[in-house]
């Protein structure tokens, strides 16, 4: 017994043994050992209250994932602080001594441990900023993917390919980040850009509204607001222009973006709008000319070694499929438009959307305001009056309707709605607007179109009046002169 006494005690002397001395603060096994466990304790709590924090207390108070995560990151590393403090005075360390040490190692540490240091730092600068959060999609430097996760020392980003990367703060603080995901709480559209090179032999016009209907055809691509074509410039043999798309899922434009090109590259086939080859001329200096001898002599050679092969007459011959309808086409067999220029024409399409339709589904009724005009672009439309229940007619491709509704600001007379599925063109009041604005001839080609359908305009008027909708500093017993003070107020001419 008075061994086991005795090796008991000397273990517990050896324990309590000093090992080092800092200041005044004397280091001990047992003091070492209790270190090392209450640290532990204090890592491992810091992670529970991040996940405490993370995925329940701040989820619950509906916080966005990246803020939850800067948060929590923040408040857990400070508790961790706040604990590795604690635990240290509780041992009986000194703090004021480890600050000596710590100024005596600094040039030291300033040297070896530097990128740690400024990664460290940048972390801290990342987190309290909130420019990079987890979950966001951000690029840079090639790489591209989301942010799974912020520490101290590195970001951690899953690529498209599945893979993680881990990198370094520092890389994320001094380089130029693409952060697709930033401010998408007020703005979550993204816009692409798809460069598109024909020849110079076609028509700009034509190009235009193909690549309108391509990014139309793509059920991802935003309405509002619409696409838009941009003409870049003139290149070395091809005229260069661009497609202005908006998209919401901005991860997937990579998938949207070949799904477009599919598209833009089966509707310009359809046009027959041909993508140049580069050529290259070459000339040969000094190159010996044969006499007419020798080009003869040679001529015949390859005639008689390489006899040309019969052609095959084929049985029967398949047409080629038809060209869709020009848009541009269609807008010029509406009055108001025959005499439009092919720029005039073009805006006109560009400031129009598209609008797709169900069997059944109503386009407008009768008393609604007439805010846009529209031309059919495929399927039907059944035009009829509801409240006596007369059907009047049924509108095709390549016929328009609620023209003279937008031009004069009035109500709909009656009620459309599809037969079956159907495209339909739609020229909105705030487009027609800015063509107005842009070029005020158009609205007195307009009026001299409306002018010869006087009776038409009578009726209108009259009508307008009985509905107490004409102002009276625009009411003129003219009804051409009343169309023109009415285009000028309506459309703030």
């Amino acid at each position: 017994m008075a061994t086991i006494q005795n090796l008991i005690s000397q273990g517990i002397d050896l324990l309590n043994a000093p090992l080092l001395k800092f200041g005044d603060t004397t280091v001990s096994l047992i003091s070492v050992v209790y270190l090392v466990f209450s640290l532990l304790a204090v890592i491992f709590v810091s992670r529970l209250l991040k996940d405490f924090l993370k995925n329940r207390l701040l989820a619950k108070l509906g916080i966005d994932e990246g803020n939850r995560e800067s948060i929590s990151t923040i408040i857990s590393y400070s508790v961790g602080t706040f604990g590795c403090i604690i635990v240290l005075q509780a041992i009986g360390f000194n703090l004021t001594s480890l600050a000596v040490l710590a100024g005596g190692l600094g040039v030291g540490i300033g040297f070896g441990l530097q990128n740690l240091t400024k990664n460290f730092i940048s972390g801290l600068t990342i987190l309290i900023e909130g420019t990079v959060k987890a979950s966001d999609y951000v690029e840079f430097e090639g790489l591209s993917g989301y942010v799974k996760s912020i520490s101290l020392r590195s970001t951690l980003i899953r690529t498209f390919d599945g893979g993680y990367v881990i990198v370094p703060n520092s890389n994320m603080v001094e380089n130029p980040i693409l952060n697709w995901s930033y401010n998408t709480f007020k703005d979550a559209r993204r816009r692409l850009k798809i460069r598109i090179g024909v020849s110079y032999d076609t028509d700009p016009v034509l190009v235009t509204e193909t690549l309108l209907n391509s990014a139309y055809m793509e059920s991802s691509i935003m309405y509002d607001p619409p696409p838009r074509v941009v003409f870049i410039g003139f290149g070395d043999y091809t005229l260069e222009f661009e497609l202005w798309a908006w998209i919401s899922e901005v991860d997937s434009r990579i998938t949207i973006t070949s799904s477009l090109n599919y598209i833009i590259e089966y509707n310009l086939r359809q046009q027959g709008i041909k993508l140049p080859i580069p050529q290259r001329d070459f000339a040969l200096r000094n190159a010996p000319i044969p006499d007419k001898s020798g080009l003869a002599s040679l001529m015949v050679t390859v005639a008689e070694s390489q006899p040309l092969p019969e052609l095959a007459v084929p049985e029967e011959t398949v047409a080629p499929p038809p060209k869709p309808i020009a848009l541009r086409d269609l807008l010029r067999k509406i009055t108001y438009f025959q005499n439009f220029t092919d720029l005039q024409l073009r805006q006109l399409i560009e400031i129009g959307h598209r609008q797709r339709l169900s069997a059944g589904e109503i386009l407008f009724r009768e008393d609604d305001p007439g805010d846009a005009f529209y031309v059919v672009l495929s399927g039907e439309v059944e035009v009829y009056v509801e409240k006596i229940n007369k059907f009047l007619t049924t509108l095709g491709p390549g016929k328009f309707l609620g023209e003279l509704a937008l031009m004069l600001g009035i109500p709909r007379t009656a009620s459309v709605k599809a037969v079956a599925e159907t495209i339909l063109f739609v020229v909105g009041k705030s487009g027609f607007e800015k063509l107005l604005r842009e070029h005020p001839e158009i609205s007195e080609v307009i009026i001299q179109e409306l002018s010869k359908h006087q009776e038409e305009l009578t009726q209108r008027q009259q009508q307008l009046r009985a509905m107490g909708l004409v102002d009276e500093s625009e009411d003129d017993n003219n009804p051409v002169n009343w169309v023109r003070k009415r285009l000028k107020n309506l459309f703030s001419l």
